[in-house]
């Protein structure tokens, strides 16, 4: 008998053995066509019930070269998940009426008599099935909106309407008219020339489509994030309605009454900090306010960390809950007990879910590790966290009893079928014996007796960082024989503010060092080829790249992507002059600081063959940049290409575009990093 058993247990482990290597058999490589394969999960929200949850899901076609979003829902304990909204347009912002009988969605559904989208409106869906009911009509669209906690009404976020959009005559629509322009801050990326039609607070009735929205707040002011209070009779939001908006970062928290007739002039000044207050979410009884604040100086400008506070909600004294807590907090959301506050918390290239209690200060991070919780929603007891893991792009899990469990597997049937990278968490010495945390993403097939082409993949921000959630970019380039190394260098949040603001004034120094000292790890570890290094990034990962290029020859081929390079030449070019002003000073008064750190500067330098590539649109790091460092490798006669993407902004986003740029890219490093192939036309 007991050989028997032996025998049978040695049969049973041969076949799993034999299974799990047949299944690394068919497993494949990753492609760029698979990118569009893939679907991209967002925006979870709990009924009331607390029994399913809601959600977006995008994907792309390159056929009709497109995307397209839709809501789903889910069974908060498990099972398959249902599409709600049909395809053919896309639907956001899903939210929940008050009784759970209702989803709520924003939408642009159909098109005008001329053939132009619709503009976006609040719809509604039964739970229970049927056709979604547009509940706004509102000729210049709809931007956000949130449900009265008795679903009776909603707060809407809706731009001034321009005189076109008040007639009904259409003859002159097709015409183009000058931008007339007075304001500081005139530009901004995806918008456009900016104007004085600001985006105002409304509510309206629900049940009558053509109940005309009451509007609660005016002024030559922006307002946003919108929070009921829980007896319905207030609504919280967001504002810089300082004397000078477009100058100075410094929103508050403002409170206007829901029945307010006078457009807002009365209104409840929460907090007066100087800087940037904002995400208010209210207390269970109304009478504390939680938010996110920024206490450090001006000059910290987006490298200082943020704190959570609390602030009673006529006003008062603030109290900071995270004094001690040196990472950038995202989402507060109040507890149902109204006892704790939970949030996302950024810390070292992960996200965690915590919470912080209120009476002791004492903070519980309650989904740690190596994952990214991107979003969540909270009901109760109830928890649905948007989760990434490196191996895993955002999927909808539960929360409950600390029992985590995973409810969407969107991407699941796909994913299975690849051979992935998983990525080696590193840490290393930079020049000055600072540690710099990164990431190193093996090719498949890895074998450790040779030496790899290798890619250092820069982020953006600089204000980011590289995490344990899922990379496409690094796991197509794994895929196609490269080591990947990602880093987060000095600049980069999740290590807190002085790590971040070593980088003011002062880009390209220590930065360079610590992405350089990543290299010279990979090399020492025996992994990259020295002789074979690629560099590029997107945005400030681009802007890096050309201070890297023009500070070494060690890399054979370069992607600079949106980057920057003769700063003032920006300046009142692309939409960061506030920022640039506190930074660097007003570039006539103060150009030795701009020029020092300019790369275009050293141009001369650099002998690494660079592609440089952009959106035609882009405001936040205009193509202008791109062009002028082209135009001059290409007068010294340097391997150089440049490549625009006509309509484009920031961010690539028609799916072609995005298709052409993954094989531009790796097109660029094949040619000069392996010396393999050509590139593309």
């Amino acid at each position: 008998m007991k050989t028997r058993n032996f025998t049978s247990l040695f049969v049973v482990v041969l076949f799993f053995t034999a299974t799990i290597a047949f299944s690394q058999q068919t497993k494949r490589a990753i492609t760029v066509d698979d990118f569009f394969k893939m679907k991209t999960v967002r925006g979870p929200q709990i009924s009331p019930d607390g029994k399913w949850i809601a959600y977006t899901v995008s994907e792309m076609d390159l056929k009709k070269d497109k995307s397209e979003r839709r809501i789903w829902m889910v069974n908060a304990s498990g099972g398959e998940a249902m599409p709600m909204t049909s395809k053919g347009y896309s639907a956001g912002n899903p939210r929940w009426s008050p009784d759970g009988k209702y989803l709520s969605f924003l939408a642009g559904r159909g098109k005008d008599k001329d053939g132009k989208p619709n503009k976006p409106q609040v719809w509604t869906l039964n739970r229970l099935g049927g056709e979604a009911q547009q509940i706004t009509n509102v000729k210049q669209g709809v931007s956000g909106y949130e449900w009265s906690p008795d679903g009776k009404r909603l707060a809407l976020l809706i731009r001034d309407p321009k005189p076109e959009e008040l007639t009904e005559d259409k003859k002159d629509d097709k015409k183009p008219k000058p931008y007339v322009i007075d304001r500081l801050q005139f530009k901004r990326d995806y918008i456009g020339y900016l104007d004085r039609f600001r985006t105002h607070l409304y509510v309206q009735s629900v049940g009558d489509l053509n109940a005309k929205p009451t509007q609660i707040t005016s002024g030559d002011y922006d307002d946003s994030q919108p929070a009921w209070s829980p007896d319905g009779k207030s609504i919280a939001f967001v504002s810089n309605r300082s004397e000078n908006p477009d100058g100075l970062p410094n929103t508050d928290i403002w409170i206007v009454a829901a029945d307010n007739t006078d457009k807002g002039k009365t209104l409840l000044q929460v907090t007066k900090n100087s800087r940037e207050d904002s995400n208010p979410s209210w207390s269970p009884d109304g009478k504390t306010i939680a938010y996110l604040t920024i206490t450090a100086p001006l000059k910290t400008l987006w490298y200082a960390t943020n704190r959570l506070a609390t602030i009673p909600a006529g006003g008062g004294t603030p109290t900071i809950l995270t004094n001690g807590l040196d990472r950038n907090i995202r989402r507060p959301k109040f507890s149902a007990d109204g006892r704790s506050v939970v949030f996302l918390l950024e810390d070292s290239g992960e996200q965690h879910l915590a919470s912080v209690d209120i009476s002791s200060k004492r903070i519980n991070r309650m989904i740690t590790g190596e994952t990214i919780v991107r979003d969540f929603s909270l009901n109760g007891n109830v928890i649905a966290p948007l989760i990434s893991k490196p191996d895993q792009p955002e999927e909808i899990f539960a929360l409950s009893n600390r029992r985590l469990r995973q409810l969407t597997f969107t991407n699941k049937k796909l994913l299975d079928t690849f051979q992935l990278s998983k990525p080696e968490n590193i840490h290393f010495k930079s020049k000055d014996g600072t540690e710099i945390e990164g990431f190193l993403y093996k090719p498949i097939g890895y074998n450790p007796s040779l030496k790899y082409p290798t890619i250092l993949r820069i982020h953006g921000g600089p204000v980011s960082q590289y995490t344990f959630s899922f990379s496409y970019w690094a796991q197509l380039y794994a895929a196609n024989g490269y080591l990947v190394l990602e880093t987060n260098p000095r600049g980069s949040s999740g290590y807190g503010q002085a790590f971040s603001y070593a980088l003011f004034a002062d880009w390209g120094n220590l930065d360079f060092q610590d992405v350089n000292a990543g290299v010279d790890y990979a090399i020492a570890k025996g992994y990259a080829d020295p002789d074979r290094l690629g560099v590029g990034g997107w945005s400030y990962g681009g802007i890096l790249t050309n201070y890297v290029i023009t500070q070494t020859g060690r890399f054979k081929g370069a992607v600079s992507g949106a980057s920057e390079a003769l700063y003032r030449a920006n300046y009142g070019h692309d939409h960061y002059q506030m920022w640039w002003e506190i930074e660097l000073g007003l570039p006539w008064e103060n150009a030795a600081a701009w020029e020092r750190i300019s790369p275009f500067n050293k141009v001369d330098k650099i002998t690494t063959p660079t592609l440089w590539i952009g959106g035609a649109n882009d405001w936040n790091v205009p193509i202008l940049n791109s062009e002028q460092m082209y135009q001059a490798m290409k007068r010294l006669g340097r391997e150089t290409q440049l490549v625009v993407y006509p309509g484009e902004h920031h961010g690539i986003r028609r799916p072609t575009f995005q298709k052409d740029r993954f094989e531009r890219f790796l097109g660029w490093y094949d040619k000069y990093v392996k010396g393999e192939s050509k590139l593309a036309k």
